[in-house]
């Protein structure tokens, strides 16, 4: 009677400090036209949780030129289930909370829609992508420089 080979399977789940070092590793790099980038804000925090990110308003929409901070927190559940999103520059935008900067998962598709596969590249580029929507990239907007505060 042939031997039959044994086939092994395993899970294919990068552990999520690993995941981490390489978003860690792609935003130190710098990301496609370098209007989005995010890196970690303490780089003495071994869980690698609290990150910062930073967009450039999109050309032709009411956020052009303007320089928004994002905060990024990657709970221990991250990233199979996705990271609290926080503006700290004042934002006008459907999907953001008017009294604290939080981007409001059932209003933002990307966290509501959350895959494993996503990441703060993604979801950056995203946010990015609806300001310059046509519901978003006329709303009015407060000063540049105007904060949430809360960050």
């Amino acid at each position: 009677m042939p031997v039959r080979p044994v086939k092994l399977v395993f899970s294919s789940a990068v552990p999520r400090n690993f995941r981490l070092l390489e978003e860690l590793e792609r935003g130190e790099k710098g990301i496609g036209d370098g209007t989005v980038s995010y890196g970690m804000d303490d780089s003495d925090d071994i869980f690698m949780r609290s990150w910062t990110g930073t967009i450039i308003g999109p050309h032709n929409s009411v956020h052009e030129g303007r320089i928004y901070q994002l905060k990024l927190f990657c709970d221990k559940d991250y990233p199979d289930k996705p990271p609290t999103v926080r503006f700290y520059s004042r934002i006008n935008m459907t999907c953001v909370n008017q009294d604290n900067g939080l981007v409001e998962p059932k209003h933002f598709s990307l966290l509501a829609n959350w895959k494993r596969e996503y990441t703060m590249e993604k979801i950056l580029t995203d946010l990015k992508r609806e300001m310059a929507s046509s519901h978003n990239r006329k709303l009015p907007q407060a000063p540049e420089g105007s904060t949430f505060g809360i960050c």
